[in-house]
């Protein structure tokens, strides 16, 4: 990057907004995702307004230069990170809740506000936001929308993206486009705006989001049941989703029961071959009798009820130890967290592949997620500084990937392809979509500088 672009820099941004301090750029050049490789930007550049980020645009399109969009970093793919020489765009100084509409049932908000943060501000309309990703204390709207992050309710609400309205996003050159719009129903158009959601920041910089609220649910009934093999337990799964809608269904496997029993004693049942946690919030009586169907579900399959309550503070407490899977895992070892998806009936077969893996391999891999949706998090666990310990978690890591395949699923389910599985997406969706994206690619951003090299 030459001096001259750094002084136009300087003269578009004000002083916060441009930083070229190495232990700054240290700090914003990757995300969560270990494996992924990551560059040395030169240039760390934080606008303020969408007015900035064109002017950033045009100078990164008059000189060529990669520009990679940055929220919290908390990505699990290598989507956020850094090219050698590039500039990264935080959006962390967006961060405002412009409006919130209590009868249009919408917000309108800037990329870098926290998810945690929507969700509060429509709280306090007597509103909720529901996509929910475990991160969404900590990850910012901006992030959930470049992956089209999902989380534990999507069950019955769906993933970010069927929350969002309309969206306003600069374009490589620096033009502006607004797509959608803040009407439940539009189809005026090529649907832009599902394109932009879920594009890792290769299309556009997205600059600002209206996004769907909803009158907030009733207190949720929550059910807990255990299963002594995983084929009982993705029967459980698939007949519940078959007749009824819970508004989250989560599973866990016998190691990752084991990893948190460990680390924060609950009596759970470490021998069960899988935990199903099940929530209604349908409300009052017809969330118990939903909640009570399940159950017998459960049984049916073979399962056993360990906990079943009304009581909302309760029910907190039962989902717990979900909440406590990955840092469980993650305290013995390094750790990968994969992001699968497969067809519901495929389910079971998916978990008992991964056990299969992980003993074929010698690697410890724990399995947690959204049962409801068929989108599992297999977490690798193992000795970053052992050369052999590492190769063999790659290996597994990429069996992994093979079996979600021929199952018929998809090697992401809301955690995006970023760098980490960019050789996988071929493999799903085949050579002629695959020309597609590059032509839809090649329409918006021409010079190819909008996070260069990520998704394929």
């Amino acid at each position: 990057m030459s001096v001259d672009l750094l002084r136009e820099l300087s003269a578009v941004l004000p002083p916060e907004g441009l930083v070229t301090d190495s232990d700054v750029l240290e700090a914003h050049r990757r995300d969560q995702a270990g494996w992924a490789p990551a560059g040395i930007p030169r240039a760390l550049v934080r606008p303020a307004s969408t007015a900035e980020v064109r002017a950033v645009m045009r100078l990164a399109t008059a000189h060529r230069i990669p520009v990679v969009a940055r929220g919290a970093g908390s990505g699990l793919s290598g989507g956020a990170n850094a090219l050698d020489g590039c500039i990264v765009l935080s959006l962390a100084r967006m961060n405002r809740v412009l409006e919130i509409d209590r009868r249009g049932l919408y917000a309108v908000v800037q990329p870098g506000v926290l998810n945690a943060e929507v969700k509060a501000a429509a709280a306090d309309q007597g509103l909720w936001y529901a996509p929910d990703p475990a991160s969404w204390e900590f990850s910012t709207i901006g992030g959930n929308l470049a992956t089209n992050a999902g989380g534990l309710c999507c069950v019955k609400y769906g993933v970010t993206g069927d929350a969002v309205l309309g969206l306003e996003a600069v374009l490589a050159d620096g033009s502006v486009v607004r797509t959608g719009g803040r009407t439940v129903k539009n189809v005026a158009g090529y649907e832009l705006t599902r394109l932009f959601v879920g594009s890792e920041g290769t299309l556009g910089i997205i600059t600002e989001a209206t996004l769907r609220l909803r009158p907030r649910p009733p207190p949720a009934t929550t059910l807990v049941a255990s299963f002594p093999t995983l084929v009982a337990a993705g029967t459980a799964v698939t007949e519940i989703v078959a007749s009824l809608r819970p508004s989250l269904l989560e599973l866990m496997d016998r190691t990752t029961l084991r990893a948190v029993e460990s680390w924060r004693p609950m009596g759970l049942d470490v021998e069960a071959a899988a935990l199903l946690l099940a929530r209604s919030d349908a409300g009052g009586e017809q969330g118990a009798e939903e909640c009570a169907r399940m159950a017998s579900l459960c049984e049916a399959a073979g399962g056993t009820v360990i906990a079943h309550t009304t009581d909302e503070a309760e029910g907190e407490l039962l989902l717990g130890a979900r909440r406590l899977a990955y840092p469980a895992l993650e305290r013995q070892g390094a750790t990968l967290l994969d992001d699968v998806g497969v067809p519901l009936s495929r389910l079971a077969e998916l978990l008992a592949a991964v056990e299969h893996i992980a003993e074929r391999h010698g690697v410890l891999i724990g399995t947690f997620g959204h049962a409801g949706d068929g989108n599992m998090h297999p977490t690798l666990v193992f000795d970053r500084e052992d050369e052999d310990a590492v190769a063999r978690a790659r290996a597994a890591f990429d069996e992994i990937l093979h079996e979600v395949l021929a199952l018929g699923g998809t090697i992401t389910g809301e955690h995006g392809v970023g760098l980490l599985k960019r050789s996988f997406l071929a493999g799903q969706i085949g050579p002629e979509a695959l020309r597609l994206h590059r032509a839809i690619k090649d329409a918006f951003d021409p010079l190819g500088i909008l996070n260069p090299g990520k998704m394929f």
